[in-house]
């Protein structure tokens, strides 16, 4: 089994930057693909941002593209989401997750997540 957890969130001032990570642990040779949701307050989850472990290519949402960077370690333990230039529409729960074989933006298609993080961006 396979196990997430994410850290790192809090509460940022509009314009600034943050960086939660995920720690994999476990059965680490099922996350060949990682991602970042969120979710807003009364909203649905959300993809942010996916990335292939083994290749290192990476996906984005338009609503993030250019402000947010995803990253890994070769060892499949840690994923990482740099946001930069924050705004009040960030603010949510980040989730990250896992999968086998290729990337995916849509919550259904991942098979572990973590029990998320909370950012907050204060204008």
């Amino acid at each position: 089994q396979l196990q997430l957890g994410e850290s790192g969130g809090g509460l940022v001032q509009a314009g600034g930057p943050r960086g939660p990570s995920c720690a994999a642990s476990g059965r680490t040779s099922t996350n060949d693909a990682m991602g970042w949701f969120r979710q807003a307050a009364g909203k649905g989850r959300e993809f942010v941002a996916t990335i292939s472990i083994s290749g290192g290519g990476t996906y984005y949402a338009d609503s993030v593209k250019g402000r947010f960077t995803i990253s890994s370690d070769n060892a499949k333990t840690t994923m990482y989401l740099q946001m930069n230039s924050l705004k009040s529409e960030d603010t949510a729960v980040y989730y990250c997750a896992a999968r086998k074989l290729i990337v995916a933006i849509t919550p259904h298609e991942y098979d572990y997540w973590g029990q998320g993080t909370q950012v907050t961006v204060s204008s």
